[in-house]
């Protein structure tokens, strides 16, 4: 009888293990237990609209006011900092569809399925979107800075701004790699298209293909000359002080 044991004689513990290696044993498929993790969702918040990186301990600006109307993409373009972007532009359309809303910048890229959902949503809603960047715009975040509204898009003086082609990797079957290998060519082409349409450089395809094949670093003068941005802004100026150093993102 040595290694028998009756389901009474083990503990609740050790015959939920005991039931789980049998489980694995019969299975090809390695058992996993699910995440118990926090799910971050899409949030709007009365004192602050800020996106933030969920993995970031910084805490938000808690003295902005809702009427400024300010969303911030601070980090890597994914779909949880995507999902909350696209709500929060939703609800300030919602309140207000002929009021600005700004978007303030700095994140080195991420996922491009992630960064198209803010961009369509962006040229969907009808309120003008005023695009900054602070610190950096790389990958995603230059497009996303570069689909402002026209007139409308800023750097500040020492921001990055970094524009490439998408880069992924794939292994499988030979006739899935093919699959992939096309899909990933057409997302660059359709990148291409988008860039060339709000550039106010002219360029043509073959030109800004060029000019992505590999990481190409800008600061904020070629991005100016390039025409992903319109200004360059010095500093804020209060009002009556136009023209002396830089000019604020209109709000009104």
């Amino acid at each position: 009888m040595y290694g028998m044991l009756s389901p009474r004689m083990l503990s609740a513990s050790a015959l939920r293990n005991a039931t789980r290696l049998g489980r694995r044993s019969y299975s090809s498929v390695p058992f996993q237990v699910p995440p118990r993790g926090w799910t971050p969702t899409p949030y709007v918040t009365e004192t602050v609209v800020c996106a933030l990186n969920p993995l970031s301990s910084e805490p938000p600006a808690s003295n902005l006011k809702p009427q400024e109307r300010i969303i911030c993409l601070n980090g890597q373009v994914d779909e949880t900092v995507s999902a909350s972007i696209v709500a929060q532009l939703l609800f300030l359309e919602a309140d207000n569809p002929e009021k600005p809303i700004n978007l303030y910048i700095n994140s080195p890229g991420g996922s491009v399925t992630a960064g198209l959902a803010v961009y369509d949503t962006m040229t969907y809603i009808t309120s003008p979107i005023t695009t900054i960047c602070i610190g950096q715009a790389a990958s995603m975040g230059s497009l996303l800075l570069s689909g402002g509204t026209p007139g409308k898009r800023y750097c500040l003086p020492h921001s990055s701004i970094m524009v490439h082609q998408p880069s992924g990797g794939y292994f499988g079957q030979a006739t899935d790699i093919a699959i992939h290998a096309k899909e990933i060519l057409r997302v660059r082409k359709q990148l291409n298209e988008i860039y060339q349409r709000h550039l106010t450089k002219e360029m043509g395809l073959e030109e800004i293909e060029k000019l992505m094949e590999r990481d190409y670093f800008m600061g904020a003068k070629e991005a100016l000359e390039l025409g992903i941005v319109d200004e360059i802004l010095d500093r804020r100026v209060r009002p009556g002080e136009e023209g002396k150093g830089g000019k604020p993102p209109s709000t009104s």
